[in-house]
């Protein structure tokens, strides 16, 4: 029996669990649009290359100049050898070859020259014939003046005279005009930077008087000297250092032995500290070779070069660094070495000078880690000189705890803190096999944080060193690599080239290719594969032999990144590169990628539609025959078929960028099917002007310049209506007439007495076998023309607004176009005739004629050709969109954005906050518990709200757990806050026409200890269009005092047209929903025969449930519940049909009731869980039944005493209410019992309340909420009298 339920057994429960938010993914919470990734400068504009040096050494051997007053002892060594040791001639000739022999270390290509104790004209020609060997690659000068004068203040340095008698003077300013532009000088003398600021002041006088000597002729540009690099070893008036235990060109030794000089340094300052045992004579004997990372002298090297490098990385601007430390390899040896000189000889009160200037580093930190290394080397040197092992050391873990010092800042977090000053280290350690694999790892975790991570390391130099790797075979590096690539190529696409030059694209198809490698990396290979052929003939060519076979295998893959990106590399790979879609053709591939249409990836359909768009506009028209045409309109009809009414806004507009090429390559037939619909859409024509007479086109050509009012004329309401049934269902052929239909309304409409039909001899080739899409083969030419112009047109009017702007985009060009051909034809006045494939000009349709069938003969290739628009700019161009998307660039970001750390990674404990909010989510449930249990007590009549809503309330529609009422007029929706008397919010839906809002939905509601952020709302519309609003209900969580005005309106997420088959009728119930938060499904019925299952996660249409009602009744009342299979359906001829969506189609329908007799008001299962077999029912007459499944018949609960207008159940408090235009509420129990009634509104002499409209329950709360029709809304609570 019905009294035997209990209520005290429900407990809302159900409502509690965790389900999946839907609609929260990127493409709903970010605008479609391209990333801002604009790389920086990290490439150099030019190489450079030393190619010639000049030695210039003035020594004088014995004679000390005169200026200057040597200390005994003194510092004697010159390149590390004693010019006392032997002959003054033979001593400067083996200080020569020792220095230009350290140089060779550096640049063992360029071309040396020594200059020994030289004259004027000895460096003259020196100079000059280095310049003209060298041409525009840089010179350099490197001058020891140990044995002349100092520099003096006019900016000369010594040589001598011929009998080296006299000391004379040589000019800078003539040494300028001598080495010419680019150049490096060296000065290793007291008073340097006398020089180096004299230099500045000379390239000034130069250019100066090469300005005056060329004003306004043409000759060849200005010498650029103040770009030349100078290198000084002493500040002005300094003299350099005479210590004995040091060289005499300290300076020198520093920049061409640096290791050597090093160690010479440490030596010396930690003399009897820390290392015993150790002479300066040990120097000499540190094994190794400086190229060899494996002996301890190589590994020193190595050191020097990661430390030097940071500390230039860490304080130089980059643009500067980019110059000094990566442009020329042997200006980036001299200042690596620099800055070691600039720590030595400071400790001597020398200050080395530079141009450009270089900030002070003597006491970076990273001088104590190279310290640190050197003392760990040089321990080990006593034991190393006495064995035989080749390679005895231990290695040094100073790139070990580099890395480590490294990850410790990957793990800190990066939040408002320095970049890692490790970097450049990083970067000497993937020269290291052996910490290859983890320098690698931690560099991914960088280039993770973002766009600034990867130009960091971009600017510190690594793309050489990643370039190199792609040659490696090590399958362990693979992942790393791709991700690397990844991550580079998504901010900087111009690195592509380099692939390509260097072959690295193989690398990445051999990772695509490879099944064992994870889907992941796999993407990341399309990706980067994607990014190769984008737009560069060049990788397209050396591409797309193996890449398209493998792109075709990976489509079908389980990993749905994977399929957009294959998808996506497949489309770009054709783009604009006809020998790939000849390929492309070979292989089927367009149809192939019509199973994606329908993939439950959104992001993988868009793909999908973006690469048959590409693969239409891949062909120029002289590059197009018969066969191309034909496949290009079979994949335009597949696309309208099964894309114009798709869930995602997303797929939609890749829809009208697609269709755009077809309607330019056709341009000219668009145009007759565009002018004939503009025409017929003008009010003001009158029924004897024929179309396309032209008077017709002088009368009409204002009002084709202006958007047409729609749904005005027969053959609009043919285009927005009886059609897109044809073309909403995924696998529903055309059939073999597909223009019967529009011929009868040809026939019907008296505005189309001038549109007749045709026998057509041009038909489509049957292209494919797929039976999905058998029926496009049957269309003539110009069915597809108006097939495809009626998908444009019902894109144009599509509830979503970016889609609707791309298609008015595409119409307007259209009917711009119409208006300059209408303008052109009434000044010619010119008479309308026949043109033989013209369309513009020729009837379309000739009245009482079939459509070609099926079986007649291929349209030969002249004839056909004839419809391809030839207005191109160029035989040889392609064509240019007219729209575009930003799609596939946004799709990148997966790629370019900062990695979101896990929740999982860091331990999180419940907040205060947290727990007290969870003891009142359970106090709330204990509450309202209660509150129903105690509804057999208690009438249903306290008036606990009553507000004026803005218009006559049409739906209502509590927050599953919030005290809000969602009220929805015909245009718009407000939501009030019930226990606070407030409007949270309100906004206008956007409907189209004259459509009005017939349901409500409320989508991931948040438990109430939670912020409403991804909290929306539903609004179905009579149309058959459903709009989904964000933000709705944010203001309820803030302040209460807070105005209205202070908060911006809900915006709109996502929009789409469910159902397509909306009977309009006299009596209308519009599209009706029922949502189930827990699987993400929207069950769509209403105005029609059909129900609808929508998977809103993957945003398409799951199954189509077929009611099996008559023609002439419609689907009026509909409930369902995430618990159970059960959908309970109600009709306008009072059947009641329940059907379970686990079965087939065709045998669906379980259970229907045929006892009621007239118009069913409300369906509703009873109990919210899957076992239940209750259902309650409601007809207009005021009757009201309840229902068993398993029963054939039901039991009367209310018999039929007033005419019913609305209907609500509570399903846990088993309670319904029926409103009737009699201005009565009836509160009845579901045993039948009567509560209550409602007619007053509360208050002294309280007014009658007005005639109900629609009726809503809260899902846990024992409140129900009315609408009436003067727009007052009022909720009542269990009254406690």
């Amino acid at each position: 029996m019905v009294e035997s339920i209990e209520v005290s057994r429900i407990t809302g429960s159900e409502d509690e669990e965790e389900s999946v938010a839907v609609l929260t993914e990127a493409r709903h919470l970010e605008n479609i649009t391209a990333p801002n990734t604009a790389a920086h400068s990290w490439r150099l504009k030019e190489r450079m290359k030393t190619v010639s040096v000049a030695l210039v050494l003035c020594l004088n051997i014995p004679v000390d100049p005169p200026d200057i007053v040597k200390i005994q002892p003194c510092a004697r060594l010159e390149a590390w050898i004693d010019p006392h040791s032997m002959p003054p001639a033979k001593a400067i000739e083996a200080i020569g070859n020792s220095l230009q022999k350290a140089y060779e270390r550096w640049q063992p290509r360029a071309r040396y020259k020594k200059s020994l104790d030289p004259t004027v004209e000895d460096v003259t020609k020196l100079c000059m014939s280095l310049r003209r060997n060298a041409k525009e690659e840089r010179v350099l000068f490197h001058y020891n003046g140990h044995g002349v004068p100092k520099p003096t203040t006019n900016g000369e340095i010594w040589v001598f005279n011929k009998s080296y008698t006299q000391y004379i003077p040589l000019s800078i300013y003539e040494l300028q005009t001598w080495m010419g532009a680019p150049s490096i000088y060296v000065y290793d003398c007291s008073n340097a930077a006398v020089i180096v600021k004299l230099f500045e002041q000379f390239a000034e006088q130069h250019e100066e008087e090469w300005r005056k000597g060329n004003s306004g002729n043409s000759s060849p540009p200005p010498p650029s000297f103040r770009q030349c690099i100078q290198l000084g070893a002493c500040g002005a008036k300094e003299i350099l250092p005479m210590n004995p235990d040091l060289p005499a060109d300290v300076f020198t030794a520093c920049l061409t032995t640096p290791i050597n000089m090093a160690v010479r340094w440490y030596l010396l300052q930690n003399k009897g500290k820390l290392l015993h045992g150790l002479s300066l004579d040990i120097v000499d004997k540190i094994p190794g070779q400086l190229s060899d990372r494996r002996t301890l002298l190589g590994e020193l090297n190595w050191i020097f070069t990661a430390i030097t490098d940071t500390i230039a990385w860490n304080t130089l601007p980059r643009d500067l660094f980019q110059k000094l430390f990566r442009q020329d390899l042997l200006v980036a040896s001299l200042f690596r070495n620099f800055l070691l000189a600039q720590r030595i000889m400071r400790s001597y009160d020398c200050t080395p000078v530079s141009s450009p200037s270089l900030p002070t580093t003597h006491q970076h930190p990273m001088w104590d880690a190279w310290d640190l290394a050197l003392e760990v080397c040089l321990g080990q040197l006593p034991g190393v000189l006495r064995s035989d092992d080749p390679y005895p050391h231990v290695h040094s873990p100073f790139f070990e705890e580099q890395l480590t010092a490294f990850q410790v800042w990957l793990d800190l977090g990066h939040q408002h803190r320095l970049p890692p000053e490790q970097l450049p280290i990083v970067l000497q350690v993937l020269l290291s096999q052996v910490h290859r694999p983890r320098a690698l790892e931690l560099l991914g975790s960088f280039l993770a944080l973002g766009p600034w991570a990867v130009n960091l390391v971009l600017s510190v130099g690594i793309f050489p060193y990643v370039l190199r790797l792609l040659q490696s075979t090590a399958r362990e590096l693979r992942p790393l690599l791709v991700f690397l690539w990844a991550k580079i190529l998504a901010v900087d696409p111009s690195c592509k080239k380099d692939l390509v030059r260097e072959n690295g694209y193989k690398y990445f198809l051999q990772v695509l290719s490879d099944t064992s490698m994870p889907a992941e990396h796999r993407t990341m290979a399309a990706f980067v594969l994607g990014v190769i052929v984008w737009e560069h003939p060049e990788g397209q060519r050396v591409v797309q032999g193996s890449l398209m076979p493998l792109c075709l295998e990976q489509v079908t893959d389980p990993h749905p990144p994977l399929r957009q990106w294959a998808t996506l590399c497949l489309g770009r790979t054709w783009h604009k590169h006809p020998d790939a879609r000849w390929a492309a053709t070979r292989d089927n591939a367009h149809e192939k990628l019509y199973t994606l249409l329908e993939d439950p990836v959104p992001e993988v359909r868009a793909a999908a539609v973006f690469s048959l768009g590409t693969y239409v506009s891949s062909l120029t028209s002289r590059e197009r025959n018969d066969h191309a045409r034909s496949i290009d309109q079979t994949i335009a009809v597949t696309l309208a078929n099964n894309v114009t009414h798709d869930g995602s806004p997303l797929v939609r507009q890749e829809l009208v960028v697609a269709l755009q090429y077809l309607i330019q390559m056709y341009e000219s037939s668009f145009l007759g099917v565009a002018r004939q619909y503009f025409r017929d859409e003008t009010p003001h024509h009158s029924n004897d002007l024929s179309p396309l007479s032209p008077q017709a086109s002088s009368s009409s050509t204002d009002s084709i310049t202006s958007p047409p009012p729609y749904s005005t004329s027969s053959l609009t309401r043919y285009f927005s209506r009886h059609s897109n049934k044809q073309l909403a269902s995924p696998g529903q052929n055309l059939g073999s007439s597909p223009d019967s239909s529009f011929n009868e309304k040809v026939h019907m409409s008296p505005t189309m007495g001038g549109v007749k039909r045709a026998v057509s001899t041009h038909s489509l080739s049957s292209i494919g076998s797929s039976g999905m899409f058998s029926g496009v083969s049957s269309l003539s030419y110009h069915g597809l023309y108006c097939k495809l112009w009626q998908t444009l047109v019902t894109l144009e009017q599509d509830p979503f607004p970016a889609v609707a702007n791309l298609a008015a985009q595409v119409i307007d060009h259209l009917r711009n176009k119409v208006r300059m051909s209408i303008s052109k034809d009434s000044t010619e006045h010119t008479r309308v005739e026949s043109a033989p494939g013209t369309p513009v000009n020729r009837p379309m349709f000739i009245v009482g004629e079939s459509p070609p069938s099926h079986g007649e003969a291929t349209p030969p290739r002249a004839r056909s050709r004839n419809h391809i628009n030839h207005n191109e700019e160029g035989e040889n161009n392609f064509l240019k969109p007219l729209v575009t998307t930003e799609f596939v660039e946004w799709s990148a970001k997966t790629f370019i954005l900062p990695r979101q750390r896990s929740g999982d990674d860091t331990p999180t404990t419940p907040s205060p906050r947290h727990t007290f909010a969870d003891r009142s989510s359970n106090s709330r449930l204990l509450a309202e518990s209660e509150e129903r249990r105690s509804v057999g007590t208690h009438k249903l009549d306290d008036q606990v709200f009553v507000h004026r809503n803005p218009g006559p309330p049409a739906v209502l529609l509590f927050h599953p757990t919030e005290p809000l009422l969602t009220v929805a007029d015909k245009t718009s929706v407000t939501i009030w806050d019930v226990e606070h008397s407030q409007r949270v919010s309100h906004w206008n839906n956007n409907n189209t026409g004259s459509s009005c809002i017939s349901s409500l939905a409320v989508l991931n509601p948040s438990p109430p200890s939670a912020p409403p952020t991804n909290t929306y709302v539903a609004t179905g519309c009579d149309d058959g269009t459903v709009r989904v609003w964000r933000g709705a209900f944010l203001l309820s969580t803030s302040s209460r005092e807070s105005l209205l005005s202070d908060h911006e309106p809900p915006t709109l997420l996502t929009a789409f047209q469910p159902t397509t088959d909306v009977n309009p009728a006299t009596r209308s119930v519009g599209l009706l929903m029922s949502w189930e938060q827990e699987n993400g499904t929207l069950v769509i019925g209403g105005d029609s025969r059909t129900i609808r299952i929508w998977d809103i996660h993957a945003e398409r249409c799951t199954a189509e449930l077929p009611t099996g009602g008559d023609s002439n009744t419609v689907i009026t009342a509909l409930h369902s519940h995430q618990a159970g299979p059960w959908i309970v359906t109600g009709f306008s001829d009072g059947y009641i049909r329940v059907l379970d969506r686990r079965l087939p189609s065709s045998r669906c329908v379980v259970r229907q009731w045929r006892e009621h007799t007239s118009w069913v008001i409300s369906t509703h299962l009873l109990n919210s869980s899957q076992a239940t077999t209750k259902i309650i029912t409601g007809v207009d007459s005021g009757e009201v039944r309840l229902w068993d499944v398993r029963q054939a018949s039901s039991e009367q609960v209310c018999a039929p005493s007033h005419e019913m207008t609305a209907m609500a159940t509570h399903a846990n408090a088993h309670l319904f209410a029926t409103g009737s235009v009699n201005q009565v509420i009836g509160v009845h129990h579901a045993s039948g019992s009567f509560i209550n009634t409602i007619k007053y509104h509360e208050g002294f002499m309280g007014a009658r309340i007005a005639p109900v409209s629609c009726l809503a329950f809260h899902p846990r709360r024992v409140l129900l909420a009315a609408g009436t029709t003067d727009s007052y809304i009022t909720v009542y609570g269990l009254s406690r009298r």
